[in-house]
């Protein structure tokens, strides 16, 4: 395991953004108490607040989010959507994602966002093969990631942009042996060779890859 963030520069960097609301407080903690061993799957606070940024920055109308967990990713991004925005959110769990539509009904955004339940890879395959996605989020399975890039580039329009969470592993992709690390190690290393796109990686949290397509 490998810290990017020195625990008190991560404090003050969660003390210097837009702080989270009492619905993103109160999901954050019924996530911890409920599923106390999975609960690190939730994305920190500034990575949200970053994802309702780059929403708002490139004008998004249509975003997809691979990987909703209870639903934090996703008020964040949904919140950067337009009235007359949508989200398709994609994942496997009832369990997790039930909790999820409670707070998007809190959180005023239930009627903006779409969730699907089955295998990431056939509902976006399921979707147009027509490049309309504005946005798109991946926070899922690791082993799955170079199959979701690989549907989801052809569907982005030109200056949609995808954002990969995980892509540093802990480290881990530096000497790669899980199967995980191994499928984002290779994609990591695809994206900076796929003229479609151009990219960068920052190392938000445990590293973030923004993929802009080109057009």
């Amino acid at each position: 395991m490998t810290d990017i963030l020195q625990p008190a520069i991560s404090d003050y960097l969660l003390d210097h953004c837009t702080p989270a609301d009492d619905v993103l407080r109160d999901l954050a903690a019924e996530t911890r108490e409920a599923f106390p061993d999975e609960a690190g799957m939730q994305i920190s606070h500034d990575e949200g607040e970053l994802l309702t940024m780059l929403v708002r920055l490139t004008g998004a109308k249509l975003a997809v989010e691979i990987g909703v967990f209870t639903g934090y990713s996703s008020i964040c991004i949904a919140r950067g959507l337009p009235k007359d925005g949508r989200l398709l959110a994609f994942d496997v769990s009832d369990t997790f994602t039930g909790m999820a539509r409670r707070y998007w009904a809190r959180a005023g955004l239930d009627n903006l966002i779409g969730l699907t339940l089955g295998p990431a890879v056939e509902s976006v395959r399921a979707l147009s093969s027509e490049p309309v996605i504005d946005f798109a989020f991946v926070d899922a399975d690791k082993t799955g990631y170079p199959a979701y890039y690989a549907e989801l580039v052809p569907r982005m329009r030109p200056g949609g942009l995808i954002v990969i969470d995980n892509v540093l592993r802990d480290g881990r992709v530096l000497e790669p042996v899980h199967e995980s690390d191994v499928a984002v190690s290779s994609l990591n290393d695809h994206i900076v060779t796929d003229d479609r796109v151009e990219s960068v990686m920052l190392p938000v949290r445990d590293g973030v890859t923004l993929v802009r397509k080109r057009g």
